[in-house]
C-alpha cells in the first residue's frame, strides 16, 4: 500500500488491475472485504469502500448472499476508461509540451518508434 493515496482507492485499483490482465476473470468471484482486510490488515469498512465504489461503477456486481462478482464487460470497459485517462494524462501534454518545441507529429512518433525499440 501506498501512504500517499487513500487505502480505498488502491482497493479498487488493485481489483481493476487484475481484472485488466485477466487474473480476474468476467463472472468469476472477487476476495471478500473481510478477505482484503486480512491481507492489507486494514479495516473491513476500508475495503468495502474500494469494493463499493466498483460496484457503482458497474465492474463488479453483488450475488447476495454469495459475493461480488466482475460483470460481463468489465475488462473492456476498464481499458476503454484507462486509455481515455492516458491520452488525457499523457498524450495531451505530451503534444502541447511538442508543439512548444516546435516538434512535428511525425517526429513525435519517430521520437516514439525509436525508443520503444530499444
Amino acid at each position: 500500500m501506498d501512504d500517499s493515496r487513500p487505502i480505498f482507492l488502491q482497493i479498487a485499483e488493485q481489483i481493476e488491475n487484475d481484472i485488466i490482465a485477466g487474473q480476474l476473470a468476467e463472472e468469476t468471484q472477487v476476495p471478500s472485504t473481510n478477505e482484503f482486510a486480512a491481507f492489507h490488515r486494514i479495516n473491513p469498512a476500508t475495503a468495502g469502500k474500494g469494493v463499493n465504489l466498483l460496484v457503482d461503477a458497474g465492474v463488479l456486481y453483488k450475488k447476495r448472499g454469495i459475493g461480488m462478482f466482475v460483470a460481463e464487460g468489465a475488462r473492456a470497459r476498464l481499458i476503454d476508461d484507462r486509455r481515455t485517462a492516458f491520452a488525457e494524462q499523457f498524450v495531451t501534454p505530451l503534444l502541447a509540451e511538442a508543439a512548444k518545441l516546435d516538434i512535428t507529429p511525425e517526429q513525435l512518433s519517430a521520437m516514439i518508434t525509436e525508443r520503444s525499440t530499444r
